[in-house]
């Protein structure tokens, strides 16, 4: 995106594998829930979420290493203009599918209009900002965008590539990665086996990846009992996200006789956001008084300390723990002169600097508790016979959507539980809505709710997937990424300013300056940050010394993993 990618162009590995990795052996994962479908580019159906990334590739690859770069995959080459008007890519003339016949132009091509028109709706936002695609060569072509943004050559590399075949949501595509869905039993598990004639083994980019001849994904119906079929050694290694658990659970059998390792592995990106998002479609939480409140109201020191120990710090924005993140205090310099031209729609803090409240760690939160008392009355809340009520009489209730069964929000869960006593004193009701994974999207696709749980992973390289999340088109769409319904003209156009500016100071600033109107839109509780992770695993799991500045990930573990036997 900025200057030359970090790697030479004659690079033997990626800087964080073992290119000498020896191949073999089989890795148990566990996934929560079900699964009704191997397609994991249709609109219909749940397929496990892996098989996107172990089963499918694209153009190009990321180096996790470094930010806003790509390298050549299925694309030997890569041309495009100083103004990234169109990006021209040239195939690999060994890329094969897994069944062996070549990739054509013609498969890419497809490719990119089939899932830009049929397939899942994240596809769909890249295709209609193709003004054409076109062959320009036996094994090239062409895409000519019709936005000026600067990053869409490199969404365009990293859209997968299938096989040329009839469209049908219920049909497995036919993919080129090392691995191939070799068995499933519907809803209970999957396997995949490494494909012994993939095309790509010896690339600089796939050299010492993929190590393992078998991939195998099992499915439990709560962490509960995952978490036993580990214990047993049923499952090769589980991520761990809870950080006293981390410190009293993996003290089991096979810990203590050496069978199992704890790792825990640092990561350089930003925090993202977690915590309790609230729906501003609805009444009161349209009003950002009552939004703080609800802020101010959640006794963070007191549930961190309660549930984690104390052990995991709390996310202060959405790119905390990254350079860009928010500054504290006022905006200043660039920062200020981007969000000056909206000062008008800008909510209090955004300017003038915004900190999330801090408690006395104590259950009570008596400091915290006036400062919401003082906004809802401002917003016309006051304490009716103990409820607190609006002019009409209104009583102040509300209710968390969460899904049963899963990890996180049994975490989330526990949170509200000491929440929903909190608010009790400031007089509002707080319930929480327990439901079933199909009943918990249906109902999120359609802003069925008031708050519920929230996670958006944020990386170093954020782009057009901003928009999407947080961009007003998506605020009364349904099934749209923007569960807060922000509209927030400010938000826009640093999200633009940051896909159009070819200087990396400008796009700094500009991320910065989102950071500011995200956060002080008070549109999420937030809770902690996992700036490590934790991951037990068998022993004989391996992992080269160097960490990526990504940390673990969908990319790390068990891609760059390798079985060893002694």
């Amino acid at each position: 995106m900025y200057g030359a990618p970090a790697l030479p162009q004659d690079f033997v590995s990626l800087p964080y594998v073992n290119p000498d990795a020896p191949k073999g052996g089989q890795v148990v994962f566990g996934n929560l829930g079900s699964f009704d479908t191997l397609n994991p580019f249709g609109q219909k159906g749940t397929p496990p979420w892996q098989l996107r990334f172990w089963a499918y590739e694209s153009l190009m690859g990321r180096s996790y290493d470094e930010p806003f770069s790509l390298y050549g995959l299925l694309a030997e080459s890569i041309e495009t203009p100083e103004d990234r008007s169109w990006v021209e890519f040239t195939l690999r003339p060994e890329a094969r599918f897994s069944d062996g016949s070549p990739v054509t132009v013609e498969d890419v091509i497809w490719s990119y209009e089939t899932l830009g028109t049929e397939g899942n709706l994240r596809y769909r936002s890249f295709w209609t900002k193709i003004e054409r695609i076109e062959q320009t060569g036996p094994r090239r072509l062409r895409m000519t965008f019709n936005t000026q943004d600067r990053e869409l050559a490199l969404i365009a590399g990293l859209r997968p590539i299938l096989k040329k075949q009839p469209w049908d949501p219920d049909t497995v595509p036919i993919g080129t990665a090392p691995y191939v869905v070799s068995d499933f039993e519907l809803g209970r598990s999957v396997t995949l086996s490494r494909n012994p004639d993939y095309w790509g083994r010896d690339l600089p980019l796939r050299k010492g990846t993929n190590n393992f001849d078998e991939l195998r994904l099992e499915y439990f119906g709560d962490q509960t009992v995952l978490f036993e079929a580990f214990k047993a050694g049923d499952l090769s290694a589980v991520r761990e996200f809870n950080a006293a658990k981390w410190e009293s659970d993996y003290d089991f059998a096979r810990v203590q006789n050496g069978a199992v390792i704890k790792t825990e592995i640092p990561n350089q990106t930003p925090s993202g956001m977690t915590g309790l998002v609230m729906n501003t479609r609805r009444p009161p939480l349209d009003d950002w008084r009552v939004r703080q409140a609800l802020i101010d109201a959640f006794n963070f020191e007191f549930i961190n300390d309660t549930l984690t120990g104390g052990r995991l710090p709390r996310i202060t924005s959405y790119f905390s723990n990254s350079y860009l993140s928010m500054a504290a205090g006022p905006a200043k310099g660039r920062i200020a002169e981007l969000l000056d031209p909206f000062r008008d729609t800008l909510l209090p803090g955004a300017l003038e600097g915004y900190s999330l409240p801090v408690s006395d760690g104590t259950e009570r939160n008596r400091a915290n508790l006036r400062a919401a008392r003082k906004l809802l009355s401002d917003a016309g809340w006051t304490i009716q016979d103990g409820v607190l009520r609006n002019a009409s009489g209104q009583a102040l209730e509300l209710q968390v959507l969460l899904q049963h069964g899963n990890l996180g929000e049994e975490e989330m869960q526990k949170a509200v539980d000491i929440y929903a006593t909190s608010l009790e004193r400031l007089g509002i009701t707080l319930t929480t809505d327990l439901v079933d994974g199909a009943q918990y999207v249906e109902r999120q696709n359609v802003y069925d709710f008031d708050l519920t749980f929230f996670r958006r992973a944020l990386s170093l390289s954020p782009g057009n997937e901003q928009m999407l999340y947080w961009g007003g088109e998506g605020a009364d769409a349904p099934g749209s990424r923007n569960l807060m319904g922000m509209n927030s003209p400010a938000a826009e156009a640093m999200i633009r300013h940051m896909l159009t500016t070819t200087s990396s100071e400008e796009f700094i600033a500009a991320a910065r300056a989102l950071d500011r109107t995200l956060t002080s839109g008070r549109y999420v509780i937030p809770i902690w940050q996992y700036a490590k992770s934790r991951i037990a695993h068998d022993a004989n799991m391996r992992f080269a010394p160097r960490f990526p500045i990504y940390g673990d990930g969908i990319h790390y573990m068990p891609e760059v993993w390798w079985s060893a036997t002694d």
